[in-house]
């Protein structure tokens, strides 16, 4: 009787093969079928499945090596999983083949379907991704890319610093000085073009210079390292107004509305002082603010003489800190040897009081990972430099200590240890 082909394998049982001794292909398959004859009945006979196509062509493929002959066993089976697992037991039952000692032993049962629904998933992604990908966009999306393209192809480098800035510095009569490049592209995208950035905390000698011919305007973030940067600001250059951003925003996240709203609530760098020296928050732009340096006129519209009659500049007084943890000497000691492990690997420890490390990351993901904690961090020791973001983002969720090869930033009330401090 001829064999009847398989339509279609819905398992494949994969198996093992271990003999002492040598033995050929055809020793293995007759040893399948001979020591399985009759022991599940007529209904499971292997010969008989394998006649009415519920059991596919049995694959056997052995190798000789030092005397002993290894291999696997394939049997593909559309019966169904209790079936096909019976089968797949009976195999173990045989235990010579030839005059050699064997062990069969069953590694898995694949479900066929499964693998071929995984293969019809990942490639149906693939094409769609091919479909996203040549699609022709929207207008809408046109016009975006156009605009952002623009924008970015707006910002310059100015000054000996290089320093990022928005096209219509030289022109205007009043600057716009904010923290970093993506405010300034922030800025831009709604229209400010006389913005330009100070890139890092200490302010480059470039505003300085704009500061004693134009009208300086401080646009920070609304945290407390912007009243830093604002108090850095009033000592070294010429500063004549002050806004900051709502509470906890930073600008390059801000509306062209809130936007607006800030800059009609500055105030003068005369008022910033007084603030500070009283220990008053900076005030927010509030909507009824009314007072004459309020205007609503756009910043380049503003006069150069109306920056200039100014009183008498006043002493800012130092930002005053909390008292900061003591370090034990069982803290600097475990400090300093995971500042030692990390060196090398640009990675940072997130722990928590008792010095458990609560996760490993690259630096260069840190702060975002800081800021996705609300809280439970105690300590971040990484293997780089503490900069002004980090401090900033370990300060809102009150970390006590941020561990690290060198530090950009002096004062915080984080305390911050670097690899000198610990020797």
């Amino acid at each position: 009787m001829a064999k009847i082909s398989q339509v279609s394998a819905k398992y494949i049982v994969h198996t093992t093969i271990e003999i002492e001794g040598v033995v050929d292909r055809p020793d293995v398959i007759g040893a399948i079928f001979g020591q399985t004859e009759g022991l599940l009945g007529s209904d499971l006979e292997l010969r008989e499945l394998q006649r009415s196509g519920r059991i596919g062509r049995i694959e056997v493929n052995v190798e000789t090596k030092a005397g002993k002959t290894t291999g696997v066993i394939i049997i593909p089976s559309s019966l169904d999983k209790a079936e096909t697992c019976i089968i797949a037991a009976a195999l173990e039952v045989i235990q010579r083949i030839g005059p050699c000692n064997a062990k069969i032993r069953v590694q898995k049962i694949e479900d066929v379907r499964v693998s071929k629904r995984s293969f019809v998933v990942n490639r149906a992604k693939e094409l769609l991704k091919n479909l996203t990908d040549t699609v022709l966009p929207d207008s809408q999306e046109l016009a975006d890319e156009v605009a952002y393209s623009v924008r970015v192809m707006e910002v310059q480098e100015y000054g000996r610093d290089r320093l990022h800035a928005g096209p219509a510095i030289d022109e205007s009569e009043e600057v716009l000085v904010v923290e970093g490049r993506a405010d300034v592209l922030n800025l831009l995208k709604h229209g400010f073009k006389n913005v330009i950035a100070m890139n890092g905390t200490s302010v480059p000698q470039t505003i300085i210079d704009l500061s004693k011919h134009k009208t300086i305007c401080a646009f920070v973030d609304g945290d407390r390292g912007g009243d830093l940067i604002i108090q850095e600001l009033m000592q070294v250059a010429e500063l004549d107004f002050v806004t900051k951003a709502p509470d906890g925003k930073e600008v390059e996240e801000l509306t062209q509305k809130e936007i607006h709203k800030s800059l009609r609530g500055k105030i003068s760098a005369e008022q910033a002082k007084l603030d500070f020296s009283s220990k008053k928050p900076l005030p927010r732009p509030s909507p009824s603010s009314t007072s004459a340096h309020q205007s609503r006129s756009h910043p380049q519209s503003r006069g150069p003489q109306q920056s200039r009659q100014q009183p008498p500049r006043l002493k800012p007084s130092a930002p005053k800190f909390s008292k900061k943890p003591a370090l034990s000497a069982d803290e600097k000691s475990n400090f300093k040897q995971m500042l030692e492990d990390l060196i090398g690997t640009r990675g940072a420890y997130i722990l928590d009081k008792k010095l458990t490390i609560l996760g490993k990351v690259p630096v260069t993901e840190l702060v975002a990972t800081v800021k996705s904690l609300s809280s439970g961090v105690y300590a971040i020791v990484l293997d780089g430099v503490a900069d002004k973001d980090l401090v900033m983002t370990a300060e809102k969720i009150d970390v006590q200590f941020v561990v690290s090869m060198d530090s950009k930033v002096k004062e915080s009330k984080v305390t911050i240890l670097t690899a000198e401090s610990l020797d």
